[in-house]
């Protein structure tokens, strides 16, 4: 049996006398609207707090959690986080799940310069054409999973591609990366339909008949939740994946896999998080932990929750402080040990360099998993640094 995972140990009990009183984080996310990937989160920012607590919390200070629910909508999320600012007196903003929410959320932080740690929107203009001193990001972006998958849809050797996609920012922002880097490394590359569906309201036979009357060699998609269901159960229906190559950004998550059980589509390349066959020490460590606490398997949105959780506790520990240019300053090249080892927060955009895996879907005894897969190092699919500071515009 591995010993619960508390890679905090050494900053947390740093420091000399412990001080009194608590830290906390207020959360805002969309739980009622993305339950699926947002109970395992939950779930997953509970055991990292349960497990600092335990060891003596940040130097000698608990780790207290408060959570909102932003009803999917900008302006409710900036709503919660005045108000656990002015009634919770919170000392560490985080969370959101929507891009356009993040988004919001990421303006609100530099209105009022308080720290945001965006656990989970994967927009890119987060770190990018909306980045700000205060806002830093764990999740790797579109730009970094897409860069993941363009070298392996560039060695389908396919020419003409159709995409499909939630039309909000998050959505536009994965096609627009996938177009540019697929074009940059296959010049010939040829786009011949492309859906833009709204998020959650998804039309999926009228998409999928719109996608297979356009004949493309291959597809990618972007779709995911119920969306995700409909057009894989719409796609299968009409023999759209028959003979097709398709490209998925998120499918290999169990959130979305364990949704579509023997529905799953075989051979799409996608990024995921196959929890059943990591068998790195950090993972088996968390994973030992996790279902013992709930006894349940962890999904991907329960490794978001935790690395967030740990991410600003290793960023109180280093900055001694919950003070927001102390924090701004601990966070610019902070180190944090996760359960996909570790992780580094950019200092040039605050992004983290959390990876994901890359592999392949496929069906084992009624229900769809990753086979075939690599961890790919979230460092290693970033632009230049030149490239970086053209984008970024506060600093």
């Amino acid at each position: 049996m591995h010993k619960p995972f508390t890679p905090l140990l050494a900053l947390l009990f740093a420091g000399g006398a412990y001080a009194q009183g608590a830290y906390t984080i207020g959360e805002i996310n969309s739980y009622k609207a993305q339950p699926a990937f947002l109970e395992p989160y939950k779930k997953g920012m509970e055991l990292a707090v349960e497990q600092i607590n335990a060891a003596g919390g940040i130097q000698g200070k608990q780790l207290r959690l408060v959570t909102r629910d932003d009803n999917a909508t900008p302006g409710d999320a900036v709503r919660a986080a005045e108000e656990l600012i002015a009634r919770e007196k919170v000392d560490v903003l985080m969370g959101s799940f929507l891009s356009h929410v993040g988004l919001a959320l990421t303006d609100f932080a530099q209105q009022k310069k308080r720290f945001f740690l965006a656990a989970e929107p994967l927009t890119d203009k987060i770190v990018w054409e909306h980045g700000n001193r205060y806002t830093f990001r764990l999740r790797p972006s579109t730009y970094m999973q897409v860069a993941m998958l363009v070298p392996e849809a560039v060695a389908l050797k396919k020419k003409r591609w159709a995409i499909v996609y939630p039309n909000y920012e998050y959505g536009q922002s994965a096609v627009a990366t996938f177009k540019q880097l697929l074009k940059a490394a296959q010049p010939d590359v040829e786009f011949v339909a492309e859906q833009a569906t709204p998020l959650g309201k998804v039309d999926a036979g009228s998409v999928a008949q719109a996608l297979e009357d356009a004949k493309p060699d291959a597809i990618f998609n972007v779709l995911f939740a119920a969306d995700l269901a409909k057009f894989v159960r719409e796609g299968n229906t009409r023999g759209l994946f028959a003979g097709r190559s398709v490209v998925s950004l998120l499918s290999g998550e169990p959130e979305y896999l364990d949704t579509l059980k023997s529905e799953t589509p075989e051979g799409w390349i996608v990024t995921g998080y196959p929890w059943y066959a990591i068998q790195t020490p950090e993972h088996k460590a968390f994973l030992d932990a996790y279902m013992k606490r709930f006894k349940d398997y962890p999904r991907a949105g329960s490794v978001v929750g935790y690395n967030a959780v740990q991410s600003v506790a290793a960023g109180l520990a280093k900055a001694g402080s919950a003070d927001t240019e102390k924090l701004i300053t601990a966070f610019r090249g902070l180190q944090v040990a996760t359960p996909f080892g570790p992780i580094t927060y950019r200092t040039q955009d605050h992004q983290s360099t959390m990876g994901a895996y890359v592999g392949k879907t496929a069906l084992r005894m009624g229900k769809g998993v990753m086979v075939d897969f690599t961890y790919r190092d979230g460092a290693k699919y970033q632009p230049s640094d030149a490239e970086v500071k053209r984008l970024r515009k506060d600093e």
